[in-house]
């Protein structure tokens, strides 16, 4: 039986759905650069034939070799991750080993500073920018570009330290408040795994002004959307388009409902775009995920890619509305068996109904704080909210608070690193998610119970 070493860390598709679909195809060693979570725990034991926990600090330059040292122990076949924080690692372990993997482009979908500067060479529509190391690097991109802008960690996921600059004398303060931000997600695990001090490099881009309704019939979704896929022998295998409900202020992601409800015409434009920006980076074997902004007269511009599938439940939903198990199929390319992709990116009308997964965030539909602090509780969320005829919800046991945490106050700057509970969502078609979730994040400050006060700690009191 062939053997894979699965590299787990923070963020990604949740992992015991990767490990199932790991472990239908393979014998899989998990090596764990991140504590798993306690709901899986039992079940990676079952089901891997070793697991091993480095009890040295793995922010280090020796993560490479500690993968490959763990490869050939193992007589791993393939090695693959779905963290984007050990993509580059894993990605530079197979070069070692001469495994299939991303390959060395793997950082340009990693370092958003790179990204950039390789579609500007190839004449792609994304946002104008600036690479910035210093405040006062800042501060002259804050008067050279015309605003408002964001600042971006170049190494973070999540929406973790995006900062919004709306005139030049906000720099300072954005500068402090995200390199703080990026400090705090290193301590909880949310943080690049192999580059040193990856948490000084950042970009700051103009913000460009998006026209959802350009694009879909109906109100309610969001002005971007993200093309999931995959490159197999370097080339580009589109599978098919997600779409979002709006951000919150900054740019914290909310919802992801597959499929995204657009014409065929929209969708082929929005896929010839993405299969540019992957080309351009010249991936070689790996899963892919595109974010596209979508403006007015049918106007793109990228956002970034990413050397590994959609995080949070984009495989499981596209799993449950394509019947397509892409962590098995990326396993089985990998270890050198023939896959079937699709001939072309699947549209809503080869979907089995729609799937979408919500991040809970402590705050409204217009992405006002709650009023008072309330406590995470699956059970009055399910019984107290009515949903579509056909629609049923879950939540997301390993990535989500057990039932009475407190939910966390919403830190724009923190993006998700804030959130209490991820819910996947099932219904007819994907409105009715995308009305379901409407419908969800209205009543959830109300059906949620209040939260003791002597669960709150005195930090936590909003201002």
């Amino acid at each position: 039986m062939s053997k894979v070493l699965l590299v787990h860390a923070k963020g990604g598709p949740p992992l015991g759905h990767v490990l199932s679909r790991t472990a239908a195809r393979a014998e899989v060693h998990l090596l764990a650069l991140s504590a798993l979570p306690p709901a899986v725990a039992g079940s990676a034991r079952r089901l891997c034939a070793s697991v091993v926990t480095p009890v040295d600090d793995v922010h280090r330059p020796d993560l490479v070799s500690l993968i490959v040292s763990r490869a050939e122990a193992v007589g791993a076949d393939a090695v693959l991750t779905f963290s984007e924080y050990a993509v580059v690692a894993v990605a530079e372990a197979c070069e070692v080993l001469g495994l299939a993997g991303a390959g060395r482009a793997a950082e340009l979908a990693r370092d958003k500073r790179l990204m950039r500067h390789t579609w500007r060479q190839h004449g792609l529509p994304q946002p104008e920018f600036r690479p910035v190391a210093t405040e006062a690097d800042l501060r002259e991109a804050a008067h050279s570009l015309p605003g408002p802008l964001l600042l971006k960690a170049a190494w973070s996921a999540g929406s973790t330290a995006h900062q919004i600059i709306r005139s030049p004398h906000e720099a300072p303060a954005a500068w402090a408040r995200s390199r703080a931000v990026m400090a705090e997600s290193a301590q909880l695990g949310y943080a690049e795994l192999h580059v040193a001090e990856a948490d000084a490099d950042f970009v700051v881009e103009q913000i460009v002004t998006g026209t959802a309704s350009d694009w879909f019939d109906e109100p309610g979704w969001g002005d971007y959307v993200s093309v999931e896929g995959v490159v197999a022998d370097g080339t580009f295998h589109p599978v098919c388009l997600s779409g979002r409900m709006p951000t919150v202020e900054p740019f914290t992601e909310r919802a992801s409902i597959t499929p995204a409800p657009l014409p065929q015409d929209a969708q082929d434009r929005i896929v010839h775009l993405a299969r540019r920006a992957v080309d351009a980076l010249g991936l070689r074997d790996c899963g892919t995920h595109t974010e596209i902004k979508l403006g007015a007269d049918g106007g793109m511009w990228l956002i970034e890619t990413a050397a590994r599938f959609g995080g949070a439940m984009t495989v499981p939903q596209i799993e449950e509305v394509f019947g397509l198990d892409l962590v098995g199929m990326l396993v089985d390319h990998l270890i050198g068996r023939r896959v079937e992709w699709p001939e072309q990116a699947l549209t809503p009308a080869e979907a089995r109904g729609a799937a979408g997964s919500l991040v809970v965030l402590a705050v409204d539909g217009r992405g006002r704080a709650w009023p008072d602090r309330r406590a995470w509780d699956f059970p009055a969320v399910s019984a107290g909210i009515p949903l579509s005829r056909g629609s049923d919800l879950s939540v997301v046991a390993e990535s989500s608070l057990p039932d009475g945490g407190v939910v966390p106050v919403y830190d724009p700057a923190a993006g998700a690193n804030t959130m209490a509970a991820l819910c996947l969502l099932s219904a007819t078609d994907a409105r009715s998610v995308l009305r379901d979730f409407e419908t969800l994040v209205d009543a959830l400050p109300r059906v949620l119970p209040a939260a003791q006060p002597s669960a709150v700690r005195p930090e936590e009191v909003p201002a």
